[in-house]
C-alpha cells in the first residue's frame, strides 16, 4: 500500500509545493483535485493543483517532471461535483469536466479517477436511477476506452440545510453499490472508499470491504466522532453536523487496527490517502500541515514506508 494525502487541504498551495510538503512529511503519493479553475463552491471544492482543460503530452510531462524531482506519486485526479444535479446546466459542465479528468488520468499513466456518483437530492433513490444511468453509462465507458478505473466515494454528502433531505451522493450503502454494480458491469467502476461515512450513518464499515473487494480502487482514511450527546439529543432527523464531526485518523470512532486487519485481508495494496476535513486543524496552513504530519506518524503505524 502507499499512504497519501488528498490535496484539498492545501489550495492555497501550488502542486509543487503540494509535492514538496509531501516528501518534507514522509509520504507516498497525493490524491490531486482538479477542479475547473475558478469554480469554487462548497467547503473543500474547487482546489486546482492540475489543470486538465486542454491537457496536453507538455503538461503532462511537467507533472512527471515534479512527481519525479519529490519522489511523490499521483494516486488518482479526483474531481467531485454533483453530476445528477437538477440545474441541467451544472449537470452537463460537471460531466463535460469529469470527461477531461479522465482523460488526463489516462495521459498521465495514473489511470485512476475519484468522483461522486451525485444526486437530485429532492428525489428517491429509485427516481434518480434513470438519470444515473443515462449520466454514467456512457462515463464509465469512456473510462474503459481511457484505460482509467473510476473510484465512487461512499460519502451521502447530507450534512447541512442545502442538501436537505437525500443528500447530493447516491453511492452510499452497499444496497446501492450492488445494485449499481449490476447496472453498470464494468471492471473500470469501483469505489474510492472511505469508512468514517457508514460509523456516523450507523452502518458496519467493515462488511463492505469483504463483499466488494474487487470494488475498492482508492481508499481514504479519515476519521469521525459520533456525539452520543447530541445524538441523544437531537435523534437521527437532525442535520447530520449537528451530532458528528470529521477527526484525523486515531481521533475518532473508527478502530483503524481492525480496518487495516480486513483491508489487507481483501488483498487491497493501492493507495490510502488522508483526507483532512478536521475543523480544529483548518484555522492556518500550519495547522493543516500539522494534521498531515499527526496523520502520518500515526497511520505509518500501518502502512509501513516500502
Amino acid at each position: 500500500m502507499q499512504l497519501g494525502f488528498v490535496s484539498a487541504i492545501l489550495p492555497d498551495l501550488s502542486f509543487e509545493d503540494v509535492l514538496k510538503t509531501a516528501a518534507d512529511i514522509g509520504y507516498d503519493c497525493v490524491e490531486v483535485m482538479c477542479w475547473p479553475v475558478g469554480k469554487a463552491t462548497r467547503r473543500y471544492a474547487g482546489v486546482t493543483h492540475i489543470d486538465v482543460t486542454d491537457f496536453d503530452d507538455a503538461a503532462a510531462a511537467k507533472v512527471h517532471e515534479l512527481t519525479a524531482k519529490y519522489g511523490v506519486s499521483v494516486s488518482a485526479l479526483g474531481y467531485y461535483p454533483n453530476a445528477l444535479t437538477p440545474d441541467q446546466d451544472e449537470a452537463e459542465t460537471s460531466v463535460e469536466h469529469i470527461r477531461k479528468v479522465i482523460a488526463a488520468a489516462g495521459k498521465l499513466g495514473v489511470n485512476r479517477m475519484t468522483t461522486f456518483i451525485g444526486r437530485d437530492w429532492t428525489k428517491s433513490v429509485d427516481d434518480n436511477f434513470p438519470k444515473f444511468e443515462a449520466t454514467w453509462k456512457p462515463l464509465i465507458a469512456f473510462a474503459e476506452e481511457a484505460g482509467v478505473k473510476v473510484g465512487i466515494e461512499n460519502c451521502p454528502m447530507i450534512f447541512g440545510t442545502d442538501e436537505w433531505p437525500g443528500g447530493k451522493n447516491l453511492m452510499h450503502s452497499p444496497a446501492i453499490f450492488r445494485r449499481m454494480f449490476e447496472a453498470i458491469p464494468s471492471d473500470h467502476f469501483g469505489l474510492n472508499y472511505d469508512p468514517s461515512h457508514p460509523v456516523w450513518l450507523q452502518m458496519d464499515y467493515l462488511k463492505p470491504m469483504r463483499e466488494f473487494a474487487h470494488k475498492l480502487f482508492h481508499m481514504h482514511a479519515k476519521d469521525v466522532r459520533v456525539d452520543q450527546h447530541l445524538l441523544d439529543d437531537l435523534g437521527i432527523l437532525a442535520h447530520p453536523n449537528d451530532y458528528h464531526s470529521p477527526k484525523l485518523p486515531g481521533m475518532g470512532d473508527v478502530d483503524w487496527g481492525k480496518f487495516f486487519s480486513v483491508l489487507t485481508d481483501t488483498g487491497y495494496n493501492g493507495p490510502i490517502c488522508v483526507e483532512v476535513e478536521d475543523r480544529s486543524y483548518e484555522d492556518s496552513l500550519e495547522n493543516r500541515k500539522r494534521a498531515l504530519i499527526q496523520s502520518h506518524t500515526y497511520l505509518r503505524n500501518f502502512v509501513p514506508k516500502s
